[in-house]
């Protein structure tokens, strides 16, 4: 009897392992994407290194802003609005990106997507005409 269940074991372990490998078998190829996208970027930034020239100069070491030379701390203080409007553009324009997906499948999702993206819209309506009356688009 204890030789039966010993035996028993590897064989219920190796069933176990054939159950897991078409699982991992799947994922392979986004594995496969995956080291190659890491080599291929690897190789690339490499033979930029060892290809480029190297001939640094004061010009090319300095601090360069848009066009101008570094004229104040890079730790000052941005005005608050800044931020503000940088917020609310990424907000309404994430917003704007669900009218895609939308768009495509509208034949699909019938009356009830399409009134429920017009209330989304009208959401989104609502809270642009706040914004703009309070003034947060406003730049001096």
């Amino acid at each position: 009897m204890p030789c039966e269940q010993a035996s028993s074991e590897p064989r219920i372990a190796a069933a176990a392992i054939r159950r897991v490998e078409p699982v991992l078998a799947e994922y392979f190829p986004v594995l496969l994407f995956i080291v190659v996208g890491i080599v291929f970027g690897a190789l690339l930034l490499g033979v930029g290194w060892f290809l480029g020239p190297r001939k640094p100069d004061s010009e090319k070491l300095s601090p360069y802003e848009c066009g101008f030379e570094a004229f104040e701390d890079a730790r000052m203080k941005f005005d608050v609005r800044y931020y503000l409007v940088a917020i609310l553009f990424i907000l309404f324009d994430l917003e704007i990106a669900f009218l895609f997906p939308w768009a495509v499948s509208l034949n699909g999702i019938g009356a009830f997507g399409f009134w429920s993206m017009m209330v989304f819209l009208a959401i989104l309506v609502i809270g642009f005409v706040y914004e703009w009356k309070k003034g947060a688009l406003e730049w001096e």
